[in-house]
C-alpha cells in the first residue's frame, strides 16, 4: 500500500490519501479522542502522540497536529497507523454515518434549500480539494451559520475563505444571505 501525502492551506494539517476509498460518500470529524469512539481508523491514528483531530473525506484522510509537535517527527507513525488499519480489515466506522448537514425546519426552508445546494456543489468540492469540509449548521435572520472541519478548522486563511469566498457566492445567489459567519463544533 502506497499512501501519498499533501500540505494543506492550513499548516497544521496534513492530508494523507491511502488510494483507496475512506468512505463510501460525505465526511466525517472527529475533533478529539472521545469523538473517534466508533472509528477504529480514527482511534487508531489518535494513538500517534500529537495528533489533535482526524478528519474523513471520501478519498482522503486529514491529521492536525499539536502546535509543539513536528511533522517530520510523527508523519511516519500515522503512515504506519493507516496501513494497520487497512490490513486489519476492520470498518473505517462502526455503525451509521451522520448527514453532513443540520436540518432546519421553519420558514426559510426554501432559500436553506439553496444555502445547501450551493454549499454542496460549489464549496465543499472545492474544499475538500484542501482536506477540509464545510456544512450548514443555521439560518437566522440573514445570517448563515456553518461548520470549518478537518482542515478549514483553525485555519489562518479560513476567515478569507468565508468572507470572500463563501459569502461573496451566497450572497450573489441568495439575496436574503447578508453574511456567513463559523460556529465551533
Amino acid at each position: 500500500m502506497f499512501i501519498q501525502t499533501e500540505s494543506t492551506p492550513n499548516p497544521a494539517t496534513l492530508k494523507f490519501l491511502p488510494g483507496q476509498a475512506v468512505l463510501d460518500m460525505g465526511a466525517a470529524d472527529f475533533p478529539s479522542v472521545t469523538a473517534a469512539e466508533k472509528s477504529p481508523l480514527a482511534k487508531r491514528i489518535f494513538t500517534v502522540a500529537g495528533v489533535t483531530g482526524v478528519f474523513f473525506g471520501t478519498d482522503f484522510v486529514t491529521v492536525t497536529k499539536a502546535e509543539a509537535v513536528d511533522w517530520p517527527h510523527i508523519k511516519p507513525a500515522i503512515l504506519g497507523a493507516i496501513m494497520e488499519h487497512y490490513q486489519s480489515g476492520q470498518p473505517v466506522i462502526e455503525g451509521e454515518g451522520q448527514a453532513a448537514h443540520a436540518a432546519h425546519d421553519g420558514p426559510d426552508g426554501d432559500i436553506v434549500k439553496q444555502i445547501k445546494e450551493l454549499l454542496d456543489t460549489r464549496v465543499r468540492p472545492a474544499v475538500a480539494q484542501d482536506g477540509g469540509d464545510i456544512t450548514f449548521h443555521g439560518f437566522d435572520r440573514g445570517v448563515v451559520y456553518l461548520h470549518m472541519k478537518g482542515a478549514c478548522a483553525g485555519c489562518p486563511s479560513s476567515t478569507l475563505t468565508l468572507k470572500m469566498g463563501i459569502e461573496n457566492l451566497l450572497r450573489h445567489y441568495i439575496p436574503e444571505v447578508l453574511e456567513v459567519r463559523p460556529v465551533a463544533a
